[in-house]
């Protein structure tokens, strides 16, 4: 037989001594159906630990934003890894325009030009800092002017560019915002596990609750059932003289305290288990107004040695790694600030090429007619342009100053009060984590002996009653003093359930305190 169902067989006996006539003493008496009893009878719909677990994960609001949070964060990574990706661009316009003029020189009174101007371009961002470029235009002139050479005229250019800026921490100022990003990326996914873990573990404390809940309910019912008992033995006893009507009034009284204890921990008990309803996101079964536990704490763990429990807290624990990404983030921004202080000093180039082409025209000025040499089509000039049959290029340097330097320096100062912040609060949860693993170990260490003290005290409680009867029924003992004495039996009694759920609570702690570190299957005894 268990601890829990003799605990449950004494429970029973000692309340069926303490509040039971001399006849129903003698009579034989089933302690174990007493309280199990009232347990077994309780309505609600049964649920275990690990069902209570599957559907809290599955409907958990906390879980779904941590979710939520993580994907925007891998959206930010995209994000700022989209800054590296070439760009590709392309143009084109279309011109019809007439003119009037009053210039000999324009070729036409009324000066008609039709103009398609088109281009490509790619320009790309590199890692290091270094922004590349290539384009290419080209232009399609025709015009009704005397004058023009060539008709249609086509028109190219092609440029290679280049900027690399010098004193701006290459990749630190220009990778900072992806950095950034993946670190708040890694703290996201660390918070997601450490929500789910946190999920279980509230799981676990309301269930136990609920557990603790229906034992006390139980007892109480049965300290309500025999106080009644005990009002009728008192009445009969008045009856027959053996004791006054203050004793009579003393079991009366009793009965009313209890009968309102008994609603008290009734309204407890829907309150626990509206409380797991709303961890695990489901209600009970139609027609059924609360849950049930269908299944029972362990009686005792081990915990092993505190310091490498502690090591292994500090080290897994997934709060800590959250708040340690987003340390690192911080940094990234102040490391990165510093160099933006700086002036910004760049250093610009580029190579290009030119072409020109079209269908020639005779102009006639005056006497002379003038020809052009050039022709060709479209390809033409664009070949002209891209071998740089008419080259250009150029390199420079490009200074920016600031006066004062306010901006920059003041963002330097305000990035690096915030990583001091953020490393003082690390500082302070790390502090925290320890403390709280090491009461947890505490209270898993202390649990078998909380256990066993609070079992002496229902031992103890069950002989003060028993000899307070012996000493009521010789006529040395009051009813109210039985009374008292059968009140503090069933404050024993929930103590030791209280005992009885603390150590798993405890172990569910841990296990969230460690990130997994801890594991209370493992560690049962």
């Amino acid at each position: 037989m268990s601890f829990t169902r003799t605990l449950f067989c004494l429970t029973g006996l000692l309340l069926g001594y303490a509040f039971s006539s001399p006849a129903q003493i003698l009579q034989p008496f089933n302690p174990d159906s007493a309280l199990l009893d009232i347990v077994g009878q309780l309505e609600g719909t049964p649920l275990t630990l690990d069902q209570a677990r599957q559907y809290s994960a599955q409907t958990s609001p906390a879980v779904a934003a941590a979710e939520a949070a993580l994907a925007a964060a891998r959206g930010a990574v995209r994000r700022e890894g989209g800054t590296f990706d070439p760009q590709l661009s392309l143009s084109w316009r279309y011109t019809d325009q007439k003119q009037p003029t009053a210039s000999f020189f324009a070729g036409a009174s009324v000066l008609h030009t039709l103009q398609a101007d088109g281009g490509a371009g790619l320009q790309w961002t590199l890692p290091s800092g270094t922004m590349l470029g290539a384009s290419i235009d080209a232009s399609r002139l025709n015009t009704n002017s005397s004058f023009a050479f060539l008709t249609p005229q086509y028109t190219t250019s092609g440029q290679l560019t280049l900027r690399q800026p010098l004193l701006r921490g290459f990749t630190v100022s220009a990778r900072k915002n992806l950095v950034n990003a993946e670190q708040q990326f890694a703290a996201a996914e660390a918070r997601l596990a450490q929500e789910r873990l946190a999920l279980a573990t509230l799981v676990d404390l309301v269930y136990w609750d609920l557990y603790a809940g229906e034992r006390d309910y139980a007892v109480q019912k049965l300290t309500r059932d025999r106080a009644a008992a005990f009002l009728r033995d008192t009445e009969l006893r008045a009856q027959t003289g053996l004791i006054g009507p203050s004793q009579v009034a003393n079991a009366r009284t009793f009965l009313a305290e209890q009968e309102i204890l008994l609603l008290d921990r009734e309204e407890q008990l829907d309150r626990l288990s509206d409380q797991l309803a709303i961890v695990v996101g489901v209600r009970p079964a139609a027609g059924q107004k609360r849950f049930k536990s269908a299944d029972q704490p362990p009686d005792a763990f081990t915990v092993g040695e505190v310091d490498t429990l502690v090591r292994e807290a500090l080290t897994r624990n997934l709060d800590l790694r959250a708040a340690k990404a987003e340390l690192d983030a911080r940094r990234t921004m102040a490391s990165a600030a510093s160099w933006e202080a700086l002036p910004s000093v760049d250093l610009v180039g580029s190579i290009g090429g030119s072409g020109l082409s079209g269908s020639p025209h005779d102009v006639v000025f005056g006497s002379d007619t003038l020809r052009t040499t050039v022709s060709g089509g479209l390809s033409d000039a664009l070949r002209q342009a891209v071998n740089r049959d008419f080259p250009n290029w150029h390199v420079g340097l490009e200074v920016l100053v600031p006066i004062g330097f306010r901006t920059g320096l003041g963002e330097s100062d305000r990035l690096d009060a915030e990583v001091a912040i953020a490393e003082q609060r690390y500082v302070q949860a790390e502090r925290i984590l320890e403390a709280e693993v090491r009461s947890s170990c505490r209270e898993l260490m202390h649990g078998q002996q909380r256990l066993s003290a609070a079992r002496a005290g229902v031992a103890a409680a069950q002989e003060q009653v028993r000899i307070g009867l012996i000493e009521f029924q010789n006529g040395r003992s009051t009813a109210f003093e039985l009374v008292r004495l059968g009140a503090d039996f069933a404050v024993a009694q929930q103590r030791y359930s209280q005992a009885l759920v603390r150590s798993a609570k405890s172990a569910a702690t841990l296990r969230q305190l460690t990130s997994g570190a801890y594991d209370p299957a493992l560690s049962r005894q």
